[in-house]
């Protein structure tokens, strides 16, 4: 009725959690970045179809994923790192056989965890687009991808678990110190203020359309990493979530002020200035 779609690099530690919590699924195929550790291993051992395919890119690697011959219409898109909770495989298996033609997604809300508790008041995007008609989704965007969604796109009621942390906070981020970089690159090109729309941002009727639109006049405004860290820890109420939400704010924070410093040092490189 549903495949899945599990994107890994080097994810021993994450897939097999992901699996059994997917196993009422038949169709299941796992995406990868040339691991060099067990996930190949674990992944044929379960029984998940495996394809690997060199990294160049969050979006194409989406995109090359999303052209697998899957058995069913519908595919649930995960990291190695997320759950669906019980009550979202129960649901998603109700919902998608009365789905209308006219619908193309589904978004679902994920629940962020560090130290054991739940990110609620601190994380900032609870939305994202999982849920998928094969072929009527393509993927843009070089890092934090978006999904585009051909046909409309409805919400699940249940929520998605992500242990964003289950490796670490060191390796936390050491990912971020990569995004950051490409998140640099796209604030160089122009790419990441494209489409800066307060009307946008303040109405459009998509989600994804307002978060993109939010996201572009954020990167324009001074002071980013501070009024993040103000934002998150007193407008959100991230201060409720304890000092998980602390400290999850504060190395967000920390991420935009590796994006700015970084953005900084390439447009000194690019006016031929002493780095």
């Amino acid at each position: 009725m549903i495949s899945v779609l599990i994107l890994t690099r080097n994810e021993e530690q994450d897939l097999p959690g992901c699996l059994d919590s997917i196993a009422w699924s038949d169709d299941i195929h796992v995406f990868d970045s040339e691991s060099t550790d067990a996930t190949v291993a674990i992944a044929r051992a379960r029984g998940a179809h495996f394809t690997t395919r060199p990294f160049d890119g969050y979006a194409s690697q989406r995109n090359a994923a999303m052209t697998l011959p899957f058995k069913y219409p519908w595919v649930l898109v995960l990291d190695a790192d997320e759950r669906p909770t019980a009550a979202l495989s129960a649901e998603i298996q109700r919902v998608v056989p009365a789905t209308p033609p006219e619908v193309g997604a589904f978004r679902m809300r994920r629940r962020d965890f560090l130290w054991g508790t739940w990110l609620k008041h601190a994380q900032l995007t609870p939305l994202y687009v999982r849920l998928l008609r094969v072929g009527c989704v393509h993927y843009t965007r070089d890092v934090n991808e978006v999904a585009e969604v051909t046909g409309d796109v409805r919400e699940l009621e249940c929520p998605l678990d992500h242990l964003a942390f289950s490796k670490g906070i060191s390796h936390w981020v050491a990912k971020h110190n990569v995004y950051s970089s490409m998140e640099a690159e796209l604030l160089v090109s122009g790419d990441a203020v494209r489409g800066a729309s307060w009307r946008q941002a303040l109405f459009a009727k998509d989600f994804h359309d307002r978060r993109i639109a939010q996201k572009a006049i954020f990167y324009e405004l001074p002071l980013r990493p501070l009024v993040k860290w103000l934002y998150m820890m007193f407008v959100r109420g991230a201060a409720l979530d304890g000092s998980a939400g602390f400290m999850y704010v504060s190395l967000h924070s920390f991420y935009e002020f590796l994006i700015e410093v970084k953005r900084r040092e390439l447009l000194r490189r690019r006016a031929g200035k002493t780095l």
